[in-house]
């Protein structure tokens, strides 16, 4: 199988090993990462690794591009079944059962276990530790977390006499709302859309968990067996998508996800929901007053949390794995994490890096940073099993057919929960 570069990187960054003695064995590490987000990513990542490149000059580290989250996925898996896996890579962290599975990477506990270690990762928000542990071992570390918020665009309230400080906080409110956040031109095409939420691809689904989340369930279990899609949360869920656009509130048919950044700051729709991982790309280019606000649910707040962990490859010798998590440490100190979390949106997955001079002047900056870390008490790992690809496929077929207008919600989601069935079969 082939990739398509999709950027001119990798960026290189190498330090030679300084001469004389040393008491730390040299590692050639090769650090796999992703950019699913609007925002500079890279050029942080870059930074970061630098600095933990000269911090450490016994080492050499190579960091990759590898494209979107699941381009990486797909390379790292692809170079781990050739024998040449990266030491070390920052993957989705859905992609746990699947990693586990293809037996390509090691619990992080095993190798990480003494006292220090284990106050070090009892330090990660439980819910972003939630899907990083599978069978009471850690295999993940959390790094560029996410989930998704409304962002709302507070001049389209003014202008539409709605509270700019007062976002929708339910379903019926979106609905009411956002009835009255349309505009329409002369003709009567729709200028302004009350709100847009990404139905179509991957980041539908992800958006959907939150949907039946706020209704009381949720779409699959820690287990990774069990995929739960024809239930009544899920069916009132894809309704309510319907909904919106039935109602006029929302454009009718399939909604991509890199679209709605853009369609929110051009004026397309009074608001979306996107994720966090986009705070920093919408901050710099809005040019009207914004806002964010907790996902509006059906019976309460809910929402999934979604982004990548750091993961260390199994076919790695021992000082390997031992630069590996010097690295990976580095990354998630709290001046780095905090680093990164101002770079690109994604929310800082330790208290210890709010606590941080700089996360306190950004928060205090930029207050809709702290919306996302109130909303975590209510969110819920990801729609995750074995056989992920597989799986989320029936999900995002059931989604799309509905917004599309080909069948039922009732239709879709009984026709993905027999195929979901019908993979996991053989794990149950």
């Amino acid at each position: 199988m082939t990739f398509r570069q999709t950027s001119a990187m990798p960026l290189v960054m190498s330090a030679m090993i300084a001469g004389g003695a040393s008491s730390v064995q040299a590692a050639d590490l090769e650090f796999y990462f992703p950019v699913g987000v609007n925002a500079p990513a890279v050029a942080t990542i870059e930074e970061l690794t630098n600095e933990w490149a000269a911090q450490n000059p016994e080492h050499t580290v190579k960091a990759v591009y590898a494209g979107n989250y699941e381009e990486t996925t797909t390379k790292a898996l692809t170079a781990a079944q050739a024998g040449e896996p990266p030491q070390v890579a920052v993957l989705l962290a859905i992609d746990l059962f699947t990693l586990i599975e293809e037996d390509v990477i090691l619990p992080i506990s095993d190798i990480a276990n003494t006292p220090e270690d284990k106050a070090w990762m009892d330090g990660f928000y439980p819910g972003f530790m939630a899907d990083a542990t599978f069978e009471g071992k850690i295999y993940g570390i959390p790094f560029q977390r996410s989930t998704p918020v409304l962002y709302y665009n507070k001049d389209a309230f003014r202008a539409a006499g709605l509270d700019p400080e007062t976002p929708p906080k339910t379903w019926d409110e979106m609905i009411e709302m956002g009835k009255q956040l349309v505009v329409k031109d002369a003709s009567g095409n729709v200028t302004q859309w009350g709100t847009r939420i990404p139905t179509l691809g991957l980041g539908g689904a992800w958006l959907f968990g939150g949907l039946v989340v706020s209704k009381g369930d949720v779409l699959s279990t820690e287990t990774g067996t069990e995929a739960r899609l024809n239930t009544p949360a899920a069916v009132a869920s894809l309704e309510f998508l319907q909904q919106l656009s039935a109602e006029g509130v929302m454009a009718p048919g399939g909604i991509s996800w890199g679209d709605t950044p853009k369609a929110f700051l051009e004026g397309q729709t009074a608001s979306i929901w996107t994720s966090t991982g986009n705070l920093a790309f919408i901050n710099d280019n809005a040019e009207f007053d914004w806002g964010v606000g907790f996902l509006p649910g059906g019976d309460g707040p809910g929402a999934p949390v979604g982004g990548g962990n750091f993961y260390v490859f199994s076919d790695t010798t021992e000082e390997e794995r031992v630069a590996a998590m010097d690295f990976i440490k580095f990354m998630t100190a709290p001046a780095n994490a905090a680093r990164w979390s101002i770079a690109t949106g994604y929310v800082a997955p330790r208290a210890d890096t709010w606590e941080t001079p700089e996360m306190k002047a950004y928060s205090a900056e930029l207050p809709q940073a702290l919306v996302a870390l109130d909303q975590m008490p209510f969110a819920y790992r990801e729609f995750a099993t074995f056989q992920r690809a597989k799986v989320t496929q029936y999900l995002v077929d059931a989604i799309e057919s509905v917004v599309t207008g080909g069948s039922t919600a009732q239709e879709a989601l009984a026709k993905a929960q027999e195929g979901a069935d019908s993979v996991l079969g053989d794990y149950n």
